[in-house]
């Protein structure tokens, strides 16, 4: 009977094991003040084959890619920013460390020091002259170098992703560049940056499932926010002018690749502003972040060429309704006989939609799909907006609008409701929704609505995806692909 020869994990955990065996520590505390790569090339690009630098470097990282044999090994190393190849041969190491650096793995991570040189094939790489295992790799990391395409172990082990896939790396690397620049943009125009609470004892700011959990000491039931909206408002109450907060947002709901029930919001408020002044910081928000990241406002999302330079098209939600579908909604002044119409139209809609869904499903099938080019979606049914103004030419209606790019919303946004009655009798009318059946709609807030009593001055709100941002500016087609860890199904063992 013959031994089956071991697996790689297996051998990995025999060098382990004999390490531990000869005193050597797999696992090092640290490697102090590691050079970093990227620099390293640039400084050296000039240097020409043969040539050497008259000091020494240090460097650290992942080995990537392992070759040769007998008395010279090359290792390829990246770091967060860039990859270098290392030379180690039998006499620049002596044995007894040439045996151990050629018994390095891909996957292990390393520090080492030794001059810059070319090769005589063209490779700026580093000379060995001293090696430290600092963490060894028990699993062998993905096959083939061209890049890690199981989506499953892509999301559930993004580790793999980002070391296998330097285009996964560069989206959020970009993704922490997009909040630096927006977080900028926004204190340029005099916003404070405050925090809010996540768990909250009354959820509000939007028509969502919540998450509910806890809290044991206080015998309490709370819920993860569903905005950012209503604390905001308080401050205003309170007399700060221009506030802005970039949270996670918690909402019950189904994911697909353009919802996360963990997501990314920037909410403002701003005193004696309405939508129209909304509209124009956002559409220059959009633009400023984009140009100073990528550094034009041309982009290419889905294969379409977008131009984000301000103004942006604005036009109402019935104009565009009416456009794309071809229906009236004036003509259709009631459920019924919106219902009867959208039937007509073979459009499938939910038979306990009042008007308002009915109209945002005729807005989501028709519409929405169009708006390639930036739109602001203007002037929404006051069913649909429990907490946006009245337009005063048209109470069935709202000052609220919504930006798309890319047929994606990405920004939610209106003139603000500060009439403490008329906020007070939405939301009993969403209470009584929530009562009939609909887990989407609101509560009564009464420490909101104490606040308004006390007299908020009228503003204007804004609510900006970061993720659904991410995925235009980044091109990529689902929000799993720029949110590190979205939420998954635990895995079966």
């Amino acid at each position: 009977m013959t031994d089956r020869p071991a697996s790689e994990a297996e051998e990995r955990r025999r060098k382990l094991d004999d390490l531990l065996a000869a005193g050597a520590s797999p696992y090092r505390n640290r490697f102090p003040d590691p050079d970093a790569i990227a620099p390293l090339l640039e400084r050296f690009a000039a240097i020409e084959s043969g040539d050497e630098s008259d000091e020494s470097f240090r460097v650290a990282g992942r080995i990537v890619i392992k070759r040769g044999h007998g008395k010279a090994v090359f290792l390829v190393i990246q770091d967060a920013g860039a990859r270098i190849q290392l030379y180690g041969n039998l006499d620049n190491l002596g044995e007894e460390r040439f045996s151990a650096f050629r018994a390095l793995d891909i996957g292990d991570i390393v520090g080492v020091t030794g001059p810059v040189f070319r090769t005589r094939r063209g490779e700026l790489s580093i000379k060995v002259e001293a090696a430290v295992l600092l963490a060894k790799a028990l699993h062998p990391l993905p096959e083939k170098w061209h890049g890690l395409t199981d989506v499953e172990i892509r999301y559930r082990q993004r580790y793999l992703d980002l070391i296998a896939n330097e285009e996964v790396k560069r989206t959020f690397l970009l993704r922490g560049r997009i909040i630096v620049s927006l977080r900028r943009f926004m204190e340029e125009q005099g916003f404070l940056e405050v925090e809010t609470p996540i768990l909250q004892a009354t959820p509000g700011g939007a028509t969502a499932r919540s998450f509910e959990t806890h809290h044991n000491a206080l015998e309490l039931d709370l819920y993860l926010r569903i905005a950012l909206e209503l604390h905001l408002k308080q401050l205003l109450v309170g007399g700060f002018e221009k506030v802005f907060e970039l949270g996670r947002i918690f909402r019950n709901e189904g994911i697909s690749t353009r919802h996360n029930p963990e997501f990314t919001m920037m909410e403002s408020q701003q005193a004696y502003a309405d939508y129209n002044d909304v509209m124009n910081m956002v559409e220059e928000l959009v633009a400023h972040v984009t140009g100073e990241v990528l550094g034009t406002p041309r982009i290419t999302f889905k294969g379409d060429e977008i131009d984000l330079t301000p103004p942006w098209r604005r036009a109402t939600l019935k104009d565009l309704v009416r456009e794309h579908s071809g229906v009236d909604i004036d003509s259709y002044p009631d459920r019924d006989s919106l219902r009867a119409k959208m039937k007509e139209m073979n459009v499938e809609f939910d038979p306990a939609a009042g008007r308002g869904k009915l109209i945002d499903e005729l807005m989501s099938t028709f519409v929405e799909p169009q708006l390639i080019q930036p739109t602001f979606v203007l002037d929404f049914p006051v069913e649909l907006s429990p907490l946006a103004r009245p337009k005063d030419d048209d109470p069935l209606f709202v000052e609220r609008f919504e930006g798309f790019i890319g047929g994606m919303e990405i920004a939610n946004c209106f003139s603000e409701l500060n009439d403490p009655l008329d906020q007070r009798r939405r939301f009993e009318k969403q209470a009584a929704q929530r009562e009939a059946g609909d887990e989407e709609a609101g509560f009564i807030d009464e420490d909101f609505l104490r606040a308004l009593e006390y007299g908020m001055p009228p503003s204007g709100g804004a609510g900006v995806g970061i993720d659904r941002l991410t995925m235009i500016l980044t091109d990529n087609p689902s929000i799993r692909d720029v949110i590190l860890f979205p939420l998954l199904r635990p895995e079966s063992r």
